[in-house]
């Protein structure tokens, strides 16, 4: 195999791997009962006019397991913050008791728990779709080095190296929605 198909071959699991990597992100969001800090990454709050993530104007921590607190640095960030939550439609109404904020997660229904799978799954094709682009791109570019010399063999070779890469990545976003449909679903 030449360096170039190596070369493309690598990019595109690279480029697949980013994307099993924002899917992960995006799935941690998704709560699943459990108070989980995460939930509120990419939260952001109306600092003096400036927009920041809430992790950099206060403290997120776990109180037990279906209550966040959320502690400000500073008195005067309570209302950005608990207007930030309440227009994120987070599904939870913040409880502000003058020091500290806290966010009760109710008990998740049948209905919503099924709803929470849906999202999951649509994240999932997401980056399925993802990973299927990428895998199109890189034999695009084999073709074109197949146009520009290369054997009919090695390019098919190479096209059946990136199915098989892709393959590999698809069964991940597979593991990664089994796993989370499971801890959704569980009761």
């Amino acid at each position: 195999m030449t360096e170039d198909i190596s070369s493309i071959i690598a990019t595109a699991g690279d480029h697949m791997s980013k994307a099993i990597s924002h899917l992960e992100t995006e799935l941690v969001k998704i709560r699943a009962g459990k108070a989980n800090p995460q939930m509120l990454d990419g939260l952001v709050v109306d600092y003096y006019g400036s927009p920041m993530p809430i992790n950099q104007v206060a403290n997120i921590s776990v109180m037990d397991a279906r209550t966040l607190s959320i502690q400000p640095w500073e008195k005067n960030m309570l209302q950005p913050i608990e207007r930030a939550i309440i227009n994120a439609n987070l599904g939870v109404t913040p409880q502000n008791d003058g020091a500290i904020i806290r966010l009760f997660l109710p008990p998740l229904t049948e209905e919503r728990r099924k709803e929470l799978v849906k999202r999951c799954q649509g994240e999932g094709e997401q980056s399925k779709v993802a990973v299927r682009n990428i895998r199109r791109d890189a034999i695009e570019n084999i073709k074109k080095l197949q146009k520009n010399g290369l054997s009919e063999d090695a390019a098919k070779d190479a096209e059946a190296e990136v199915q098989v890469v892709t393959d590999k990545f698809i069964s991940l976003v597979e593991k990664h929605l089994a796993s989370k449909e499971k801890e959704i679903m569980a009761v």
